[in-house]
């Protein structure tokens, strides 16, 4: 990303651009896929560059139409040869690279010219330096190998290089499966359930072909929210139910508040925090769309203390068990991760404790397949808090269970008579 915006997420930013956007459907689709894979496969279209050019540095933008040129000749099979080179041709001269653009043909033409061996090249690198040929950063790479040995490690990194389907849980507070399939079917929506054992059967599907999501009348209604089946395990051991006092601490954006709500049919007490307010926004407006009524929202700070029957903290974490979604997660984290987030996650851990009923439970969450944030903090929060004792826990590992990564235990606390 060449802008001042290169900070956030590039799901953000794309987000922000098709929103005032003309595009078509499909050139909205054809540019995301785009501009996904490039940033997935930096490192590798980069190592393509540098030995193409003998490592002559290149002008930021010519390196960007570059990558998006060899994208699409190597992962991408439906865009003709002769469009490939106009297009970086063309860009060349809109981006005023125009000293450039006789390199910028010379060099589509010739990766065109030795595709295949460039492709067999490809391949001999996944097999002997499978970092760099599947686009991982090295350090990440040889600290997964070693927990979990090369095979699937490699399984895991072609698992992040994958586009990610979207899914949907139904809405129990609106509608019923049924009711809804019929209602996707006017909307041109085709649909797969989901089977998986912490989701109530036909609770979730899977959306293989559908208009933008903003143009259904059955999302702005609230019907369904988009959520992968990972991030329901949390709700699954926190197990809330009608009438019961909840706590969502680290709510936003309220995937799984108003999964709780649901649950409990919008009858008890549910309180949903976050520490800022474009934070708090976001749950707000989520809440209002799949109308749930009985959550309370606010700061991180304003939750009564010792009044929960059960508590949620999904923590802030590496991420790492989302980085097929997180485009450019993997180029921004760093080797000490871990390390700067466990302190505060335990914190927060804390903090959800002291706000349960003596006889109340304790769920804690991440998306990451870090030991360091998930069972070893676990086992940190118990030595220090002997009251509470490791319930049941759970991995979600996406080469193993075939969805995001993700984590989640259930702590109960020994109560005196």
């Amino acid at each position: 990303m060449r802008s001042q915006e290169s900070r956030l997420a590039v799901e953000r930013i794309l987000s922000r651009q098709f929103q005032s956007s003309t595009l078509s459907n499909a050139d909205t689709g054809l540019c995301r896929e785009l501009v996904s894979g490039c940033v997935r496969w930096r490192r590798l279209l980069d190592w393509l560059i540098e030995r193409a050019t003998d490592g002559r540095e290149q002008k930021p933008a010519v390196r960007e139409i570059l990558r998006l040129g060899l994208y699409q000749i190597f992962f991408l099979n439906r865009i003709p040869e002769h469009a490939i080179v106009n297009e970086s041709v063309r860009l060349a001269k809109a981006e005023r690279c125009l000293g450039q653009a006789g390199f910028i043909n010379a060099m589509m033409r010739r990766f065109l010219r030795e595709r295949g061996q460039i492709t067999r090249d490809i391949a001999d690198l996944q097999e002997d330096r499978p970092a760099l040929g599947q686009s991982h950063p090295d350090w990440l790479f040889e600290q997964w190998e070693a927990r979990w040995g090369r095979e699937k490690t490699i399984r895991l990194m072609e698992w992040n290089n994958q586009p990610a389907p979207t899914c949907a849980r139904v809405n129990p507070l609106l509608t019923d499966p049924e009711s809804l399939a019929k209602r996707w079917d006017e909307e041109g929506v085709q649909a797969t359930p989901i089977d998986c054992d912490w989701a109530k059967p036909d609770s979730l599907f899977r959306l293989r072909q559908h208009p933008p999501l903003e143009s259904l009348g059955s999302f702005r209604d609230g019907l369904f929210y988009v959520q992968d089946p990972s991030t329901l395990l949390a709700v699954a051991l926190l197990d809330p139910q009608p009438g019961q006092a909840m706590l969502d601490l680290c709510a936003a954006p309220g995937g799984k508040t108003c999964n709780i709500a649901g649950r409990m049919n919008n009858e008890g007490q549910l309180t949903a925090l976050d520490i800022s307010e474009p934070r708090l926004e976001m749950l707000r407006e989520n809440c209002d769309r799949m109308h749930v009524t009985c959550a309370t929202l606010g700061q991180a700070d304003t939750a009564t203390t010792g009044g929960y029957d059960r508590a949620l903290v999904d923590v802030p974490c590496s991420n790492t068990g989302v980085m097929r979604r997180r485009l450019d997660l993997r180029w921004r984290l760093c080797p000490d991760e871990t390390r700067l987030l466990t302190d505060e996650q335990l914190k927060l851990l804390g903090q959800a404790a002291a706000r349960t009923k003596p006889d109340g439970q304790l769920i804690y969450s991440t998306c990451s397949l870090e030991p360091e944030e998930n069972e070893q903090l676990v086992g940190r929060f118990l030595k220090a808090n002997p009251e509470w004792q490791l319930a049941e826990e759970r991995t979600l590992h996406p080469v193993e269970d075939h969805t995001d990564g993700a984590y989640a235990a259930r702590l109960t606390r020994t109560t005196n008579n």
